[in-house]
């Protein structure tokens, strides 16, 4: 792909949350730095004494404000698509369930909601259009939190199926602190800015910031493809191996990728590797792991052997709802 090596491939992508959130950090700092610098003025849209992003970004820095925020929202939002893609192509840990499916929807959807919010909130400033300013703030604010949710529930639930995955329990649950947090944060802030101007604008400033850290979780997120093939980690692929014989003592077994295939890995190309003892291949061209070969992997981006824990797998058939 683009002439890139295979374990080079998720360079494509890896790196749309880190320029959304150095672009992001950058555009706030600069936003609260001008603002310092110029003696703190007191903005015609201001009420309080201390100045909301959006006063700083009404004046002067308007472009700015504008270009920042389309930007990180379409990097959010981009992460979140291609997240989803990944799972669905095999490169990611897949979806069993129907439900973990429509969770992702769910918040590809919002993140796509929050998009929209956050770069109509830069368009319609607040000291040009105070009533659609609030309305599209309101917009981005519920678009990242829904979307939040539904990822940080989505990952749970494949956690639960996949408990030998240490880094996809160790991302659902960095995702859930961040996402909490700003949560909370975004509930104190909707009462502060009735209430109490400056305490909201010290809130705001903070949740702004904070998103930064919780764009930055899809890097690691992405990452976890590194070196995985298309198909590798695909739900037909990780139902097969279930069913023949590849269940939690193997599983238990795993360890984190190095960038071996599998034992008996048999690519789109027809390439196998050496040493696979089993006869067995799946629909999408691969052969499950021999029980002697020894520890599974798979890629090198923590993606470790991905089989389904007898406690939550539905064993009759190796069927999930």
């Amino acid at each position: 792909m683009f002439g890139l090596p295979h374990d080079h491939h998720h360079w494509l992508y890896v790196w749309i949350p880190l320029f959304g959130s150095f672009m992001w950090f950058a555009t706030l700092w600069a936003l609260l730095i001008t603002w310092l610098a110029s003696g703190r003025p007191h903005y015609v849209s201001q009420d309080g004494n201390i100045a909301y992003i959006s006063d700083v970004g009404a004046d002067i820095l308007k472009p700015l404000f504008i270009v920042g925020c389309v930007i990180t929202g379409l990097s959010f939002f981009l992460s979140s698509a291609i997240e989803r893609y990944l799972r669905h192509s095999g490169r990611l840990v897949a979806n069993m369930r129907r439900r973990e499916r429509a969770l992702a929807s769910l918040a590809v959807f919002f993140a796509f909601v929050g998009m929209c919010g956050l770069i109509l909130l830069s368009i319609f400033d607040t000291k040009r259009h105070p009533q659609l300013h609030r309305v599209f703030l309101l917009v981005f604010i519920v678009g990242v939190g829904m979307s939040a949710i539904f990822t940080v529930i989505e990952y749970r639930w494949i956690s639960r199926d996949f408990v030998e995955v240490r880094k996809l329990k160790t991302l659902y649950i960095v995702k859930g602190v961040i996402a909490g947090l700003l949560i909370v944060l975004a509930v104190a802030f909707a009462i502060t800015l009735f209430e109490a101007t400056d305490p909201g604008a010290i809130l705001e400033w903070t949740i702004a910031f904070g998103f930064t850290f919780y764009l930055l979780t899809f890097f690691f997120d992405l990452r976890l493809s590194k070196g995985v093939h298309k198909g590798e980690l695909s739900r037909e692929r990780l139902l097969a191996m279930q069913q023949h014989g590849q269940g939690a003592a193997a599983a238990r077994e795993a360890n984190v990728g190095n960038g071996a295939m599998p034992d008996g890995y048999s690519g789109p190309n027809g390439h196998a590797a050496a040493g696979s003892e089993s006869a067995y291949a799946d629909p999408n061209g691969y052969t499950p792991m021999s029980h002697n070969a020894g520890p599974a992997t798979f890629g090198n981006g923590g993606a470790s052997v991905a089989y389904p824990a007898n406690g939550h797998a539905n064993t009759a058939g190796g069927a999930y709802p």
